[in-house]
């Protein structure tokens, strides 16, 4: 079985959760629940992501015997694994080509074993489970190995949620569809119209077989590049998704430079994303979206602040969520999922674009955005020198407690101007020459002698002899420091060179304890600066939005 942790027997469990204990992928949970009328029901969670009771789900596994599945799963891919080696794509084509025609002949270099369980599955009604088992796998495999070359689950996900509200008769259109993982996921099951294109030949070929295995009709992927040859020029789609291949810098730039789908301009070289963006658009119908995944960074990259003024201009860009971190399959980095879409005719443009910061939440968690995670932001708000669409800008902003903020900012303030004049030592007239002028040592000869240890970033004292606070401070004096600064004005004790006042442990303390409180002052100080800044910045910030308004004078108009 797995090496999944224990779970007590009276907690709830994930469908994730079944698929570990039981050894599976979670494609083959959601078969067993699609196939077996006696699978436990769900006791709590939402549609999405249904809770089962362990003690329910252990007694039904034990009663179905699934371990024969964990044996079959693991078997069929540890086969393959051993016959391609590297190459799981030719892998799954093959496995695929078998499932869909178990006559004899074997496609590709299908060793015995594969043969044998794959012509079972196709036997027993199971070739679509054991396709969608293959696919999950390969996708886990490629996450595991840190790439993003198919689509993260967590990202299907995401997309799925924000497209649910399609239509039965919907036509979707995906055009980098990889292994169809996006493509398959919208849209209902039955009833929708399905175009893909791939530019891995092997990708596009198991895509395709494994919509005919899962019973998907009126599904249609090619191969083809689709920047430089787009095989379906004339699809105009309801909903079109994509996770483009952004790995890949030359997109074709060169050669499309008069492209009639950079109708908001020619991206650059280094923005392929917003190439792959107005290519989705190019393939909306009057009223169709795009759903878009997208790097966090096209939202603020200079190179790319034209093109995103003149979707939001023309009222076309409708949404762009902030995803959760850990989305994306091989960081942590955040995500965004961008929404277009075409006005149905004049006037029916965007008036503001709603912004939805989702990376606070756990990347398995709610994808609805609780209020204070999303705000509706007008079309001149995003439109300054630099058209920043980062949500969490917006959102913050938004539901910011200027008056609460204001508020603390004054009182610390006073509360650390009120503490300067208290820190600050009270000193008398000294005897008028310097402290080293008289009898003095070199810090290096304490050093040798044990009495000094160079700490990070200051030396401090390491015997009771020697105050680390009159050390620090007599190290900082003007003789001192003139020895420890470089000629481009950086500080950093010299204490070969440096020398301290030859002083009594008492007389060393006296000196330690106003260094100490001259210390914290300039802390304070520079504490003070911060805050005056803030606070300023704060306060124009609010009286200029409205957040802010001054206090009416409470004088009456005689005085």
């Amino acid at each position: 079985m797995s090496d999944a942790p224990a779970l007590q027997v009276g907690t709830l469990v994930t469908g994730s959760e079944i698929a570990r204990l039981a050894g599976v992928t979670r494609a083959a949970v959601s078969n067993w629940r699609r196939r077996y009328g006696d699978f436990p029901a769900p006791v709590g969670g939402g549609a999405g992501s249904p809770l089962f009771a362990l003690a329910d789900v252990q007694a039904w596994l034990n009663k179905q015997r699934k371990g024969k599945d964990l044996s079959e799963d693991v078997q069929l891919w540890q086969a393959l694994r051993g016959a391609y080696g590297d190459d799981m794509l030719g892998a799954l084509v093959d496995a695929a080509r078998l499932l869909a025609d178990p006559a004899p002949g074997v496609p590709g270099a299908l060793p015995p074993d594969a043969v044998r369980l794959l012509r079972a599955a196709a036997e027993e009604g199971a070739a679509g489970e054991t396709a969608g088992v293959l696919a999950e796998r390969f996708t886990d495999s490629v996450r595991r190995a840190g790439s993003d070359l198919v689509t993260s689950p967590r990202i299907v996900r995401a997309v799925q949620h924000f497209a649910a509200d399609a239509p039965d008769d919907v036509t979707v259109f995906d055009p980098a569809c990889g292994i169809g993982s996006l493509l398959m996921a919208v849209g209902p099951e039955q009833g929708a119209r399905r175009y893909g294109q791939e530019l891995d030949a092997r990708s596009a070929r198991f895509a395709q077989l494994r919509a005919h295995l899962m019973g998907r009709g009126r599904v249609d992927i090619v191969e083809g590049d689709s920047l430089r040859d787009d095989h379906w020029p004339d699809v105009k789609a309801d909903l079109v998704v994509c996770d483009p291949p952004v790995a890949d810098g030359d997109w074709g730039r060169e050669e499309l430079l008069l492209d009639s789908r950079w109708e908001y301009g020619t991206p650059s070289r280094a923005e392929g994303e917003l190439a792959w963006l107005q290519h989705a658009y190019a393939h909306t119908a009057p009223g169709g979206r795009v759903l878009m995944v997208m790097p966090a960074s096209v939202a603020y990259r200079k190179a790319g602040r034209r093109i995103r003024a003149e979707l939001v201009r023309r009222g076309v860009l409708r949404q762009v969520v902030s995803l959760p971190p850990g989305s994306a399959a091989s960081h942590a980095l955040p995500v965004h999922l961008w929404q277009l879409r075409r006005p149905q005719s004049p006037g029916d443009e965007a008036v503001g674009v709603r912004m939805v910061d989702l990376t606070d939440n756990e990347p398995d968690g709610s994808l609805d955005p609780r209020p204070d995670q999303t705000v509706d932001v007008p079309l001149i708000e995003l439109l300054d020198d630099a058209v920043d669409l980062t949500p969490s800008r917006y959102v913050r902003e938004s539901h910011r407690d200027y008056v609460a903020e204001y508020e603390h900012l004054r009182q610390e303030l006073t509360q650390q101007v009120r503490r300067l004049a208290v820190l600050l030592p009270p000193l008398t007239e000294g005897e008028g020459s310097g402290a080293l002028d008289g009898p003095s040592v070199s810090v290096a000869d304490l050093a040798r002698a044990g009495l000094v240890e160079h700490g990070d970033p200051e030396p401090a004292s390491a015997s009771d002899q020697l105050d680390t606070d009159f050390l620090r401070g007599f190290l900082r004096s003007p003789a001192n420091t003139r020895r420890s600064t470089s000629s481009s004005g950086t500080f950093r004790f010299d204490t070969k060179g440096a020398r301290i006042p030859q002083m009594d442990i008492a007389e060393q303390r006296r000196y330690g304890e106003a260094f100490r409180a001259l210390q914290e002052f300039e802390e304070r100080v520079r504490r003070v600066a911060e805050l005056s800044k803030e606070a300023a910045a704060l306060a124009r910030d609010g009286l200029g939005s409205g957040a802010l308004t001054p206090i009416r004078s409470r004088r009456t108009p005689t005085e």
